[in-house]
């Protein structure tokens, strides 16, 4: 049974008799004109399928405690192969992805009513825009228009998103592997960036460094679009635009992560330049080096991503305070949360097939505490932009470290360690 199949199947085990989950998959993306981007598959409906085609849905139907997997696709169609790529299918759907039926896609509306008949309850997120929900319902409306003559027609819609999201945020071995793969693939794209970076660069330039060992490594997609920000502009933290220029003396923030075989590396460094930190750079830079590593000795099972958070927020504001940039009672600060003027995101967030992976993560009042087999991203930073209330000398410093783990039974394995981050290393790459 392969790892899609199994999936499908515990999924399955916990659906209601005579019912029908439905997972339409993405469907490609106009660029311009006649162009499209390049196709990048649901992830809900990957983990399911494995299966990377557009026009797509499965259906796991349970009837009598019976479980069987439906799966539409496009029709092999030798002309639009030529023009536009291969197509699995219908009949290597059943072979290839342990389908037990495959039909074509054109045929899903007919076929879908066939099997919708009798179904008491439907598994599908409704008012989620997805562009099959006009579809479905007109389906289910002709169906209960039958239930005079004894049909029995779905009186029961459920959201399959919790249970599937759920189930998502436990990384099988599996899965596991694939993602040590997505993180190493990833540092040495940063690793790169560190030797090849020089004052006088584009930050795309920069860019394509990494992104290339990416695809030099084995993967040609990235799991997001890469940040590269070189002095004020790290201060911004969705920064994508990528085109200024390097400057001498300034440092450079690089967020960026590759995407093998659908899972996510999500790695953030931030380096000088020129190759060597000033004194305040390395100031600020073992200030986060210091909250992220004592971040990293607390990640284990039963204690929460925000428990952990406070924590550091407590280890900044002191180190703040003792440079200045911060000033007043340290239990005021962290009540009035005056670390949000420099530390205003998250310590981290989950990660997997979505670089922001889905999972329940509870709320501010109860957060959801860390479990064996979780992956998350440990990434405290500081931002010191050129408008803040500051020294000069502070000014334009924006730094940030993150790296992506592994909750184990009594700590967290780290994915992404392969790219350095003490001073003396990075300094030591960056000159040879």
């Amino acid at each position: 049974m392969t790892e899609f199949n199994t999936r499908r199947h515990l999924f399955s085990n916990s659906m209601l008799d005579n019912s029908m989950a439905i997972f339409p998959a993405n469907e490609e993306l106009i660029r311009s004109n006649d162009t499209e981007f390049r196709f990048r598959q649901n992830s809900d409906f990957y983990y399911l399928t494995g299966f990377n085609e557009p026009e797509a849905c499965l259906l796991l139907i349970k009837r009598k405690g019976l479980i069987s997997s439906v799966l539409f696709n496009r029709r092999k169609d030798k002309t639009a192969e030529i023009w536009h790529g291969y197509r699995l299918g219908q009949a290597a759907a059943i072979t290839e992805l342990s389908m037990d039926q495959a039909f074509a896609i054109d045929q899903l509306e007919v076929i879908l009513a066939d099997l919708l008949t009798g179904i008491e309850t439907v598994y599908y997120p409704v008012l989620s825009g997805l562009s099959l929900d006009t579809r479905l319902q007109t389906i289910l409306n002709k169906l209960r228009n039958k239930t005079r003559s004894g049909l029995i027609a779905t009186n029961q819609f459920l959201n399959w998103q919790p249970q599937l999201h759920e189930m998502r945020l436990f990384k099988s071995d599996a899965e596991k592997e694939l993602m040590r793969k997505a993180g190493e693939i990833s540092a040495l794209g940063h690793v790169r960036a560190m030797q090849q970076c020089k004052p006088g660069m584009w930050e795309f330039q920069l860019q394509l460094e990494v992104e290339y060992e990416f695809a030099r490594q084995g993967t040609r997609e990235i799991a997001y679009n890469s940040i590269v920000a070189g002095g004020n502009n790290a201060c911004i933290l969705h920064y994508t635009e990528n085109d200024k220029q390097l400057k001498d003396g300034d440092l450079v923030l690089i967020d960026a992560g590759a995407e093998y075989q659908g899972y996510a590396g999500d790695i953030t460094r931030t380096f000088p330049v020129n190759g060597r930190f000033t004194e305040e750079q390395a100031t600020i830079y073992q200030l986060v080096l210091d909250c992220q590593l004592f971040a990293l000795e607390q990640v284990k099972p039963n204690i929460s991503v925000l428990a952990i958070n406070k924590l550091v927020v407590r280890k900044m504001c002191e180190g703040l305070l003792a440079l200045g940039i911060l000033q007043g009672d340290l239990e005021t600060l962290i009540q009035e949360e005056k670390h949000k003027d420099f530390y205003m995101h998250g310590l981290g967030h989950f990660i997997g097939l979505d670089v922001h992976d889905v999972g329940d993560s509870g709320s501010i009042e109860i957060p959801r505490l860390l479990e064996k087999g979780m992956a998350i991203t440990i990434e405290p930073g500081l931002y010191i932009s050129n408008d803040a209330d500051v020294e000069d000398r502070w000014k334009g410093i924006g730094v940030r470290i993150e790296d992506d783990v592994i909750v184990t039974d009594t700590g967290c394995e780290i994915l992404t360690s392969a790219v350095p981050k003490s001073i003396q290393d990075i300094e030591a790459l960056m000159h040879g």
